[in-house]
């Protein structure tokens, strides 16, 4: 219990006990409420620089456990991304290579870039940072997915159309060799019989009698037939599909006209000496894709192991072309 107070009262001399009316009540306890309400404040303050409430500490346990949380997904997507690197690599340099076709561009594999940010409604809060960026990484592996999912379904297909393709291929000599010595000049650098000089040879020379059969050497379209007195003289090209070609040149006549479907063995023309030739003899090109290839490289239907090594030998010997 507070002690009583008390005043001077000079016309007594003598000391009265003060007495607090109503308002002095109201005003002191509205002055120790105040005080009281001030002083939490400023205590609530420092105690909330210094020490973390539960529901503060909570959140920040949450914000450590999905920190953790999103570096163990970003592990998990490096490991990803290698398995689908491992898969492109395989689809590129194995079954795209057995069916003969084009690997897939590396810019079709990661898919576009750029344009209108897709991120923008998760930037602006403490850890945007690393939700962004695996974000980005996601969206960058479900693209390559969707890729080699697309590529495998093209293998699919050519899976599908493997007999087709293995009767097409240009995969026999086109002319009857009853032994290799008909190989006249291989695929490659070799001297131009004419110029006398050092000439990109882009097929190889077979040499025979006028009038000797030429067999068409896959399954295919003739693409066209020509007549000339110059270059290639009278030439067949055959369009097998799956990106191969074949021609022959230096022919003395046709067995075949333009649009003509022919199987591989059939008899399309015959051996001459036409255009910049200087003696009977075929000239045989294969492109894949429209580049020139070694046709060398294509004569495992008809040939031994042992014939197959013996005419790759022959024809890296020979320095000269016939045209």
């Amino acid at each position: 219990m507070a002690k009583p107070r008390y005043k001077f009262n000079p016309e007594s001399l003598s000391f009265d006990k003060i007495r607090l009316g109503f308002r002095s009540i109201i005003l002191r306890a509205l002055a120790y409420l105040l005080g009281t309400v001030i002083i939490a404040v400023v205590f609530n303050f420092i105690f909330g620089i210094f020490f973390d409430s539960p529901k503060e500490k909570a959140l920040k346990r949450e914000i450590a456990q999905m920190t953790l949380q999103y570096s163990l997904v970003h592990r998990e997507m490096d490991n990803l991304e290698k398995v689908i690197e491992h898969l492109q690599e395989t689809d590129d340099n194995l079954y795209r290579t057995i069916f003969g076709a084009e690997p897939v561009q590396s810019t079709q594999r990661q898919g576009g870039v750029g344009g209108v940010n897709r991120y923008s409604e998760l930037e602006g809060y403490i850890n945007s940072k690393i939700v962004i960026e695996t974000e980005k990484k996601l969206d960058a592996i479900r693209k390559q997915v969707y890729a080699q999912s697309k590529s495998y379904d093209d293998l699919i297909s050519l899976a599908k159309r493997k007999e087709d393709m293995l009767r097409s291929i240009p995969a026999i000599i086109p002319i009857s060799t009853k032994d290799l010595t008909r190989i006249a000049s291989g695929f490659g650098l070799r001297i131009h019989p004419v110029y006398k000089i050092s000439k990109f040879h882009a097929g190889m020379d077979f040499t025979a009698p006028l009038g000797t059969e030429i067999y068409a050497s896959g399954d295919g379209t003739v693409e066209s037939v020509q007549s000339s007195k110059r270059g290639m003289g009278n030439y067949i090209t055959i369009n097998h599909g799956f990106g191969y070609q074949s021609i022959y040149a230096h022919l003395d006549r046709f067995n075949v006209r333009s649009g003509q479907k022919v199987h591989r063995g059939d008899v399309i023309g015959f051996v001459g000496n036409t255009g910049m030739s200087v003696a009977p003899h075929l000239h045989y090109e294969i492109k894949l894709n429209n580049v020139n290839v070694d046709p060398v490289n294509y004569f495992f239907n008809d040939l031994s192991a042992a014939e197959y090594e013996a005419m790759v030998e022959i024809a890296a010997k020979t320095g000269q072309s016939f045209d």
